[in-house]
């Protein structure tokens, strides 16, 4: 799907309390949903060799505590399978068009998507928080990013910067991600696509 440049120069992204100690309170702290669609076709077959990643955890109430502690942990594993992991193609790597799968030191989006949602699960956040996530970037390409569910909002994990931005801050095109549910199950986050699940980028 992508071939995703990091950039570094970009400052960690903080976030915002009022002087009560909560967190500030927008009208669009998660983005939305428009039903049911279809997965990407890398992530099925991913699911097809890593049946245990895919298993349905189900609970769509689902969130994680937003506090300075788990966003230090947010900032951390972001940065570190940025610095990590090398950003090649499926094409170079492994010499496929479309392969989603755990990185050693080199993958797309996709695959440092996957490290950080591993990474997070160990240090305790739940998996139905967690959730892969497909956009259009500034370029109209397709792109993957790991949206995290917290109460304070949904924040964006991506290989392409070092912030840890809220998701509408990151000038995406929100296209479609895993449902809370069922991680298998994919939902539209676009009125566009709800319903022409053909075009939906990373469907085939």
């Amino acid at each position: 799907m992508c071939l995703a440049m990091m950039i570094t120069a970009v400052p960690a992204h903080s976030y915002n309390k009022q002087k009560n100690g909560n967190l500030t309170v927008s009208s669009n702290i998660h983005a939305p949903q428009y039903g049911v669609t279809l997965p990407p076709i890398g992530y099925v077959h991913f699911c097809a060799r890593y049946k245990a990643e895919c298993r349905n955890v189900g609970n769509s109430e689902t969130q994680a505590e937003l506090n300075n502690r788990s966003w230090a942990q947010l900032l951390e594993v972001n940065d570190f399978v940025n610095d990590k992991i090398a950003a090649v193609t499926d094409l170079d790597l492994y010499g496929t068009v479309e392969r989603w799968d755990y990185p050693s030191t080199a993958g797309d989006c996709e695959d440092f998507v996957l490290m950080k949602k591993r990474y997070l699960e160990g240090l305790g956040f739940a998996p139905e928080a967690l959730l892969i996530t497909v956009v259009f970037d500034e370029n109209g390409d397709g792109h993957a990013v790991l949206m995290v569910r917290t109460d304070g909002g949904d924040f964006i994990l991506d290989n392409r910067r070092r912030a840890v931005l809220r998701w509408s801050e990151t000038g995406y095109e929100f296209l479609k991600r895993q449902s809370q549910e069922n991680p298998r199950i994919w939902v539209s986050m676009s009125t566009r696509y709800a319903r022409d699940k053909n075009t939906i980028a990373g469907a085939n």
